[in-house]
């Protein structure tokens, strides 16, 4: 049976860019003197940013990679290899955009050091390359290996922390690990991706099932909705009690699991409105669907909103001037999803991109494999 597009991930990935849209136009808008409402939303909303995004990402490319091992069985033609190039030329691409991102930032800062920073972006190439000999793997060891990141972290950081912004080997391992603290440094946020993964596979298997038959909702139920909701609970409460409140406080080894529980249940709660049909998804989803299509896209430009209202908005404004923002963003990507659909996503160009090239080396390893055989 093929694996059918689950619009519940749309709808999370939609939500996880939105928030972070709307925590950067306040950042960028809001008065100095008014900061603390951003300080305030990140700790309220900060699971449905970067952590989300990454761990979204992460079930997104579980289940692409399962259903490539199944076409790998079924398809002659279509390799194990053929899906590893693929895969790790479009993480390649992503961290080429990345880069290039990063050095626009630091020109505009002068300074290079900001071209090696722990962005979103470089955060999810980084853990794309990282992830794919963990695909391989058990649930269970990418399950201890994620919790053995966030263990090492803050004994890491301690040991580095002293040494930031100088040239000793201890400063440019600080500088590599944790460039642009309280942004998404790799062993904070390579968790979430990893045990998005573990979501990601344990969806597929539960999906073997067709959600059209008999018992497939009973299944469901157990194999996948009861188990995450509470273990993503049990991940909420450890998080909240545990050094309480630090699980505000972002980055913090509490604040890891509070998030990973949110995520968890939230997107378990979606699956299960999708699955049961209390949520009529095929007209309720258009919205966050557009923002999930062209993710990458709207990431790189929205930065031109950056001066638009520069330091010039306060309480009240802030939220009709973003809430009309939005508004605008949504029509235009509306009309741009209607005339050109997939032609104007960075994503979709990059997945083209990236199968065209592992074509291309394909190709010429099967002329150079005939000259040898024929020679």
């Amino acid at each position: 049976m093929k694996f059918q597009r689950l619009k519940s991930i749309d709808i999370f990935r939609g939500i996880c860019m939105v928030w972070m849209i709307s925590t950067h136009l306040i950042d960028w808008w809001l008065r100095s003197e008014y900061y603390w409402l951003h300080s305030v939303t990140v700790m309220i909303f900060d699971p449905f940013g970067a952590s989300g995004f990454l761990f979204i990402s992460g079930v997104s490319i579980a289940l692409s990679y399962r259903n490539k091992l199944r076409k790998v069985k079924l398809d002659e033609d279509f390799t194990l290899r053929t899906v590893r190039i693929t895969y790790l030329i479009r993480a390649l691409i992503i961290l080429i955009i990345a880069l290039i991102y990063n050095s626009f930032i630091a020109l505009s800062l002068m300074d290079p050091s900001w071209i090696w920073t722990w962005f979103v972006l470089l955060t999810a190439a980084i853990s794309l390359f990282i992830a794919w000999p963990l695909l391989k793997t058990s649930k269970l060891l990418r399950i201890v290996i994620g919790c053995g990141f966030w263990i090492a972290n803050p004994i890491i950081i301690s040991i580095l922390l002293p040494y930031e912004g100088t040239l000793s080997l201890n400063g440019i391992l600080f500088h590599i690990f944790y460039s642009g603290m309280g942004l998404e440094p790799i062993l904070v946020f390579f968790p979430f991706f990893l045990f998005g993964t573990v979501i990601g596979d344990t969806l597929f298997d539960v999906y073997q099932m067709d959600p059209s038959e008999n018992g497939f909702r009973k299944t469901f139920g157990y194999k996948y909705l009861g188990p995450t909701i509470g273990i993503g609970s049990i991940l909420i409460i450890f998080g909240v009690f545990f050094e309480y409140p630090n699980f505000l406080r972002r980055e913090s080894f509490s604040w890891v699991f509070y998030s990973l529980g949110i995520d968890i249940v939230f997107i378990s709660l979606l699956l299960s409105l999708e699955t049961f049909e209390i949520l009529k998804t095929k007209k309720s989803y258009k919205l966050f669907f557009y923002y999930s299509y062209y993710s990458l896209t709207i990431f790189l430009a929205h930065n031109i909103l950056h001066f638009l209202f520069l330091e010039q908005l306060d309480l009240m404004n802030i939220w009709l001037f973003t809430l009309l923002t939005f508004i605008f963003m949504t029509i235009i990507l509306r009309i741009i999803y209607k005339k050109w659909r997939g032609s104007a996503s960075l994503k979709a160009q990059i997945g083209k991109l990236g199968s065209g090239i592992t074509r291309k080396i394909e190709e010429r390893s099967n002329k150079n494999v005939d000259k040898i055989t024929t020679s």
